[in-house]
């Protein structure tokens, strides 16, 4: 290489290296601007840590979809939380995966607990799996339940906000927008739902589609107020204040009272549900102890009418539950049950089952058709009438199937007691010791072989079995009075096993649980009527609540607020439907034709105030009562719920503690005490005749 060759190679060398010199520093510079800065920091804000809780309900929310059993309870959970959280997809699956997942940290545990409690008695497991899926709905449903209630408590504070706001602005719009911005609560979303209705192009429209979604009737009342403030403006009331702003302070007082009617159920509630199920936990442990302590009650308890005891007590459990749950959530209006598709509606679309359901079902127009429509509307069900009857003739087939499974099952438990149990006379003292029992042991051995070869010998004789023991190994060295004793022990035996079939009236048992069955559903809906009826004087405070936030309002008629209260209605909705629809035919006649048809004393005179107020004198006059009263009318509502809650709590702890009593008096004290009595009379016979 020549000298001029390794000097151009140097110059370029070294231009190389200025020029990486020169764009380091630029580089660095930029590096080290603020624009970067901010720009790294928003980089390493996106970057995911090693675990992300958020990610991690993500995937559990799309893993339990996958599972068959789990997706239906995501969905059921989903229906609800979705109309909360509003169009939040993300933090909808959030919610519904952690509800998930605590319901699972539940379950595992408790199903451990049940095969470990219960694992010498399969039918018993079974039977307690069957329990928990009530069990596990109610616990999701409840965790369902504290998120509506904290959006319930949040929007008294944002009310408040509200009222700020509106004192700033002056302005509904602005005063919504200001208060929808606040992002760390969950009734923000509804708040700014509700600002995008009344800023729209058909703000009616967009507010009656709001009404369906919204979550509370509180939201509802709050949404149509401000609607009304928007269209038709504020006004002073008599002393000055808003009128607005008077009728936000009655939804919150209304809200009050709600908050603290749904804390006291909930601490009246809280720990009977637990109460109803714990007793059925605990069958195969007291049932052990009591053989442990009483060895004289190994017969029941072993035998067909200890199988028997443990069926009956399990089915008064679940029931009790059932209702229990029933009684706390009377009132709550949840959109949780699949309308669009169930499976009620899947097997009614199926030609067999459609012909017989149409069958048995009373047909329109006639009396029993009318009765079972308005059960069903007094229920507020979202049940059609032939849903209906395909769940009674559902229940009716498994109260059928389940009375002939524990009938089959008790035959076996009579089976195997003979051949399994030790053959001995117990004594009142207690258990038998290791030679007594193994003794008894090979005596029941020794029985099992003649039982074996003459149980579907039904032609044989008591004679016939004699001679078969005589000629045997076993009891061929017998004296004669223990030949006696032997072989009318066999025959005893021998009657049990051959008598385990169906019976002519175990068949008519089963026909007669399954009619229970039938009746079922009926009768569910009439006591959630029976509970409903005890909200009415609740539900028309509420109403007097409405009319009192309308009557002031301009351009408010006796028409508007009949079309509130049926958005409002709950247990009065239908016959307030029905007004509403023949109100354009006649005002009077169909307010008149309403009062013909109401029995509630409260809700007659609100009608007779409506009419009044359609023929002669203002809104404001037919009603001004309200107004004057209304402090009266606020403690006879906290008075209301606390009766409305006394009755509810004496009810539920009668069918909290029903299963807990069933269990110590008619599986515990009454065996004991008829067994104990039994063995005394024939110790003290034997005693005589000796």
């Amino acid at each position: 290489m020549t000298n001029q060759m390794l000097m151009y190679l140097m110059i370029v060398t070294g231009g190389l290296l200025g020029v990486i010199i020169i764009a380091f520093v630029i580089v660095n510079n930029k590096l080290k601007s603020k624009e970067t800065k901010y720009i790294a920091q928003l980089v390493e804000g996106t970057k995911t840590k090693s675990f992300s809780a958020d990610i991690f309900y993500q995937k559990i929310y799309i893993s339990c979809l996958k599972i068959p059993i789990l997706k239906r309870y995501v969905s059921k959970i989903r229906r609800r939380l979705e109309i909360i959280n509003l169009e939040d997809e993300y933090l909808t699956r959030k919610q519904t995966a952690q509800i998930v997942s605590k319901g699972l940290l539940v379950i595992i545990p408790l199903t451990a607990i049940v095969i470990y409690l219960a694992r010498h008695n399969t039918i018993l497991m079974l039977t307690l799996f069957l329990f928990e899926l009530f069990f596990i709905e109610t616990f999701m449903e409840s965790m369902v339940d504290k998120i509506d209630n904290q959006i319930l408590k949040q929007q008294v504070d944002m009310f408040g906000e509200m009222r700020h706001s509106y004192h700033e602005y002056n302005m509904v719009e602005e005063a919504l927008y200001e208060v929808a911005q606040n992002d760390e609560v969950e009734v923000s979303r509804q708040v700014e739902k509700i600002y995008e209705v009344l800023i729209s192009d058909d703000p009616e429209t967009e507010l009656e589609k709001y009404y369906d979604i919204a979550p509370n009737s509180y939201l509802k009342e709050f949404a149509g107020v401000s609607y009304l403030t928007k269209e038709f403006g504020d006004r002073k009331d008599k002393d000055g204040a808003s009128l607005y702003l008077k009728n936000l302070n009655n939804i919150v007082q209304e809200m009050q009272l709600e908050i603290l009617k749904r804390d006291k159920l909930d601490y009246v509630f809280q720990s009977l549900s637990m109460i109803a199920a714990i007793p059925i936990l605990f069958l195969d442990v007291m049932k052990n102890w009591a053989i442990a302590q009483f060895a004289f009650t190994r017969q029941f308890y072993n035998g067909t009418l200890g199988f028997l005891a443990q069926m009956a007590i399990v089915i008064i459990t679940i029931v009790c539950y059932i209702l229990v749950r029933t009684l706390k959530e009377n009132g709550n209006t949840h959109v949780t049950q699949n309308t669009e598709n169930p499976w009620q509606k899947k097997l009614y679309k199926k030609k067999p089952i459609k012909k017989f359901i149409d069958y048995i079902m009373p047909k329109n127009g006639t009396k029993e058709y009318r009765k079972v429509v308005t059960l069903l509307k007094d229920n507020a069900s979202k049940l059609k009438i032939e849903w209906l009857y395909i769940n009674r003739v559902t229940c009716s087939i498994v109260s059928f199937l389940a009375a002939m499974f524990i009938i089959f099952t008790s035959h076996q438990y009579a089976v195997n007691y003979v051949y399994k149990e030790p053959t001995s006379d117990y004594n009142l003292l207690g258990n038998m010791s290791e030679r007594e029992e193994k003794s008894a042991m090979q005596k029941t051995q020794n029985d099992n072989v003649f039982l074996d070869k003459f149980k579907n010998d039904f032609s044989v004789t008591q004679k016939d079995l004699k001679r078969a023991i005589q000629k045997s190994e076993e009891y061929g060295e017998l004296t004669e009075k223990e030949m006696d004793v032997t072989v009318q022990r066999i025959w005893d035996k021998l009657q049990i096993v051959q008598s385990q079939y169906l019976k002519w009236f175990e068949l008519l048992i089963s026909f007669i649980i399954a009619a229970i069955g039938y009746y079922g559903p009926i009768g569910l809906l009439m006591f959630q009527k029976k509970m409903r009826q005890m909200e009415m004087e609740n539900e028309v405070m509420q109403f007097q609540t409405i009319i009192l936030m309308l009557m002031k309002i301009e351009r408010v008629n006796v028409e508007m607020i009949l079309e509130w209260l049926e958005r409002y209605a709950n247990i009065f909705k239908e016959p307030i439907s029905r007004c509403v629809n023949n109100f354009e035919s006649g005002a009077w006649e169909a307010l008149q034709e309403l009062k013909n048809e109401l029995t509630f004393t409260q809700l007659i005179r609100i009608v007779e105030g409506l009419q009044s107020a359609v023929e002669s004198i203002p809104i404001r006059e037919a009603f001004d009562e309200l107004d004057t009263e209304r402090a009266y009318y606020q403690e006879k509502r906290k008075e209301s719920n606390e009766r409305l809650i006394s009755r509810k709590s004496m009810i539920g702890k009668l069918f909290g503690f029903a299963p807990m009593v069933v269990l110590f008096v008619g599986y515990l004290i009454v065996p004991l005490c008829a067994i104990g009595l039994i063995s005394m009379t024939n110790a003290f016979n034997t005693m005589s005749a000796m």
